[in-house]
């Protein structure tokens, strides 16, 4: 017996003296992280957005990036600009759009890595306004959106594959033209006309909630951008604008210790969701969006037809909301303006859930509850939705919330019966809830895309 109590005392010794003390944030750290969950407390807590990608690639319509992917020279490529008429562009039909959805904010395009304008920038001709009988887009997207009651943004590339002082780096399109290699490139004239054009965006077009820049690559990052007199002159004209962790290369990882950065507020996880929310080193939730298209491109490609199901977009944003993350779902609209069809078709139904469902992704967030076999959870304060994606046989089990208070159906308000046991499973922590009578028809479920479960914690 005294060899066993010595050895525990041993094996505290080893762990309390002997290995380092997690380490703890500093005060300044932790004033610039509170200041940081302050800031994104409104975008947070609307958890649903709309990304658009539009531009004069769309008259190609075959991606975004076809410039890069066919190595298209700007002489090849001032076909699409030439014949890009969105003619019947309508950004108060866009807003309709993404607020019948159940989106809270939006981010348009103003300047791809094309370098071709959306904006009616004055330090460039090449730009939309100049064949559009001198429309400025995005001005109207902002006032369409933000009459609709939503949040906006603007996507700038840092990037610019037009301009004749970005060098043909990375995926440049003529990145293997050994002669276009041999001209002269002033970089610091590229970086003055980059941060001209933002300035433009920050000043002239009212109050942004987001700028989204994209973004760093290789040695093409941070300092490399001038990236503090960016963010600098962005906030003298935007103090409250939450601004993406692009300028940057991400660093950290869950083994290494993210913080967060001073070059952004928020990371941006592409076309995928993190396992689990996403954590500084010590320990701390940090504000994430996964930005995600709804078919295989971001800009309109005509012949990509391969949709995600309303499903699969709805089971995508519980799954951000339950790791504290956002989604920012694309729309890619074709070169007449037009939204396609089936985008819509997606979005009105994902809107009919989100009209019965929202309660569960606004304001909501991860539970400390471990992920249910049958779907998710988010919770909001005392409030735990649980989110009945999957078919199952007899009743569904909340495991683990002691003795939880009302229980109701979150679309109708209907209350549902709960159990402490049901067929013979009396395992302490049990919490059965049915939805439908008799048990063994719970596999219907009554909304099948994801039936919400409203439980008040006690």
């Amino acid at each position: 017996m005294k060899k066993q109590v010595s050895f525990i005392f041993l094996i505290l010794f080893i762990t309390t003296i002997l290995l380092p003390a997690q380490e703890k944030p500093t005060q300044a750290y932790t004033d610039t992280y509170n200041n940081l969950m302050k800031r994104t407390e409104w975008w947070r807590n609307d958890r649903f957005g709309m990304f658009i990608h539009f531009g004069a690639y769309a008259v190609a319509a075959r991606g975004e990036w076809v410039k890069s992917n066919e190595q298209l020279t700007t002489e090849q490529y001032q076909q699409y600009v030439d014949a890009f008429n969105p003619a019947d562009f309508d950004a108060k039909a866009w807003a309709k759009t993404a607020k019948a959805a159940g989106m809270k904010y939006a981010v348009l395009t103003a300047k791809h890595h094309d370098g071709f304008c959306m904006f009616d920038s004055k330090l460039t001709d090449y730009k939309l306004s100049k064949q559009f009988e001198g429309r400025d887009l995005v001005r109207e997207f902002l006032d369409a959106f933000r009459a609709e009651g939503l949040k906006v943004g603007l996507y700038y590339s840092l990037i610019d594959w037009h301009h004749p002082d970005y060098p043909n780096v990375g995926n440049h399109p003529q990145r293997d033209d050994k002669e276009y290699a041999k001209q002269k490139f002033d970089w610091d004239n590229y970086l003055k006309y980059m941060h001209g054009q933002v300035e433009e965006l920050v000043k002239d077009y009212g109050k942004l909630d987001i700028m989204w820049f994209d973004y760093s690559f290789d040695e093409y990052s941070g300092e490399k951008w001038k990236a503090k007199e960016l963010l600098a002159m962005v906030h003298k004209y935007q103090p409250d604008i939450l601004i993406d962790n692009r300028l940057t290369i991400n660093e950290g990882t869950k083994t290494d210790g993210r913080m967060i950065s001073a070059f952004g507020d928020f990371e941006t996880p592409e076309q995928g969701i993190p396992d689990e929310g996403l954590l500084d080193k010590y320990g701390n939730p940090i504000p994430w969006e996964t930005c995600l298209t709804l078919n295989n491109n971001w800009g309109y490609y005509e012949s990509d037809n391969n949709w995600k199901s309303p499903e699969l977009i709805v089971h995508t944003l519980v799954n951000c909301v339950s790791k504290n993350g956002n989604l920012l779902l694309n729309v890619g609209p074709n070169a007449r303006g037009k939204i396609p069809d089936e985008s819509i078709r997606i979005l009105i139904e994902v809107g009919k859930w989100m009209n019965k469902n929202s309660a569960s992704i606004y304001g909501s967030g991860a539970s400390k509850l471990a992920k249910p076999d049958w779907g998710r959870y988010t919770q909001n304060g005392n409030i735990l939705y649980a989110h009945w994606m999957y078919p199952t046989v007899g009743h569904i089990n909340v495991k683990g919330i002691g003795d939880g208070g009302n229980v109701y159906l979150l679309s109708s308000g209907a209350e549902l019966p709960k159990e402490k046991a049901w067929w013979g499973n009396n395992d302490k922590g049990n919490f059965f809830v049915n939805v439908n009578s008799p048990t063994y028809q719970s596999f219907a479920l009554p909304d099948p895309i994801d039936t919400v479960i409203k439980i008040h914690l006690k």
